[in-house]
């Protein structure tokens, strides 16, 4: 075992030891809408059935809420260890950590192969702790799932090009294949791994590639699920209230303060100004390694995930979209370090700056991953336990929360956003007239109790006759300086 070696297995032990920290946290911080609907989706499943082609919501109100989402077998799975352990926060987010501690080594025999061994153990220190990636990879969401596939995928490919035994090359092959198949399923955006995969078929077959029967079976095998899944998906959110496709609508370039605005984003908390720096003194230095064309992957990579950038340009408003540069930048940075490092020639002089440079990523890491963890969402939760404490199973509930399900999750009843379109979140009112047409036609359906948070209980005094409206026909049940619940009186025969 070399020592760049232990030096990754003693770092990739560390990444995992951080990413336990609060593992059991409930999901209260800046992405609890985009967690809660994983876990409401798992739930659903756990109690009313494994529908496994048939994932649930709970913001559908009166309807059954099945929607099209990616392929959901990260809820799946989780509500298969509720059946062992009972319903935690933590099994959901273990699995995103798992997958991630599993793409370690994958990552880091990856840079190694291209640029050398030295260049990957700085490379995986820089993927290890950019602030996005500590994050994500806790979270209940399938980004970092996906992205650890893609990983996988892409060194497994790389084996089966340059692995003569043809055994080892048949069990790469398929490795990859089904990675690759998996992160699809699971995140569709992860399809843009195929510019690496194309890259190194092109640079090893040349133009044969596109007579090759091998890539051509590969592909099928890798994209032919996704096909058959989002159709089946479309299907789902075309036949079912609230006919909601998860990403839907994401395609739109938008103006230049919108990019500039991602671009702090990528900067600063994304990677830090550190990995972004290191990572384009790298991209440019690729010239100056022993196998130049190697690096040309993550060059593909790189101009992939910048054009889906600027495409999908609403999409990419979830920050956890930008996911994939984290190691794109990362294999960039541990070159420029490979690259800087012998040309210091005092030991002392590159141990220092070693231990600067460590020392300026760690802390700039935490200083930005520390806002990801702030417990935004905390008042919802403790809205959705009092909701579940005073009101019956079957109580159908309207939730002023800006769209984030929270609330329904952790009140275990189904609703509505309020206000809402087509089960979606339809912002806030723009007068008393729509919010009190709006609040009636929920109550027609059954509505029986109205939710408003910290940051909509402003509602009933702002919006006056809205006020009035909510006084003369509901009970203030509850009250704190957190959230609002009152009990709404029976609509009258």
């Amino acid at each position: 075992m070399t020592r760049a070696t232990r030096l990754a297995i003693m770092m990739s032990i560390l990444a995992v030891a951080v990413r336990l920290i609060c593992i059991d946290q409930p999901y209260i911080d800046n992405w609890s809408w985009r967690q809660s609907d994983v876990a409401a989706i798992a739930r659903n499943y756990f109690q009313d059935g494994f529908h496994f082609a048939r994932p649930q919501i709970d913001w559908a109100g009166n309807e059954s809420g099945y929607v099209g989402t990616e392929f959901p077998i990260l809820p799946f799975l989780a509500a298969v260890c509720y059946k062992i352990f009972d319903v935690h926060e933590w099994i959901g987010r273990v699995q995103a950590l798992i997958l991630f501690a599993i793409s370690l080594p994958f990552f880091f025999l990856l840079v190694r192969e291209t640029f050398g061994e030295l260049a990957a153990v700085w490379s995986l220190s820089f993927y290890s702790f950019a602030p996005l990636g500590v994050m994500v990879s806790r979270c209940f969401m399938p980004d970092m799932p996906s992205l650890a596939l893609s990983i996988i995928g892409l060194y497994s490919f790389q084996l089966w090009i340059d692995e003569p035994d043809w055994r080892t090359r048949s069990t790469s092959f398929f490795a990859s294949a089904f990675c690759i198949s998996l992160s699809i399923l699971i995140k569709l955006p992860s399809i843009l791994v195929g510019a690496p995969l194309a890259c190194l078929a092109l640079q090893r077959f040349g133009s044969s590639s596109f007579k090759r029967f091998d890539l051509w079976f590969l592909a099928a095998i890798a994209l032919l699920p996704s096909v058959f899944w989002y159709g089946h998906a479309y299907q789902i959110a075309l036949q079912f209230y609230p006919h909601h496709f998860f990403g839907a609508g994401g395609v739109q370039i938008m103006s230049a303060a919108w990019y500039l605005k991602i671009s702090k984003e990528i900067v600063t908390s994304t990677l830090t100004p550190v990995i972004f720096v290191l990572g384009c003194v790298g991209a440019f230095m690729t010239r100056s390694i022993p196998r130049p064309r190697d690096a040309r992957m993550f060059q593909w990579w790189l101009g992939a995930m910048i054009l889906f950038i600027v495409i999908v340009g609403y999409g990419n408003r979830h920050q956890w979209y930008q996911l994939p540069l984290i190691p794109i930048t990362a294999a960039f940075a541990g070159a420029a370090c490979a690259f800087v490092s012998p040309k210091i020639s005092s030991r002392a002089m590159r141990i220092a700056l070693s231990i600067l440079l460590v020392a300026s990523v760690g802390f700039s890491g935490f200083v930005y991953a520390r806002d990801f963890y702030q417990p935004s969402a905390a008042p919802l939760r403790d809205a959705g336990l009092v909701l579940k404490r005073i009101t019956p199973t079957s109580a159908l509930v309207v939730v002023a929360d800006n769209g984030d399900p929270t609330v329904l999750y952790y009140a275990e009843r189904k609703g509505w956003h309020f206000l809402e379109k087509n089960g979606i979140y339809d912002g806030e009112p723009k007068d008393s007239a729509q919010a009190i047409n709006d609040l009636e036609r929920l109550r027609g359906h059954g509505a029986s109790y109205l939710v408003l948070t910290s940051n909509t209980a402003w509602w009933v005094d702002y919006y006056v006759q809205f006020g009035q409206h909510v006084a003369a026909t509901s009970t203030l049940v509850e009250a704190t300086s957190e959230f609002k619940i009152y009990k709404l009186n029976p609509v009258p025969k």
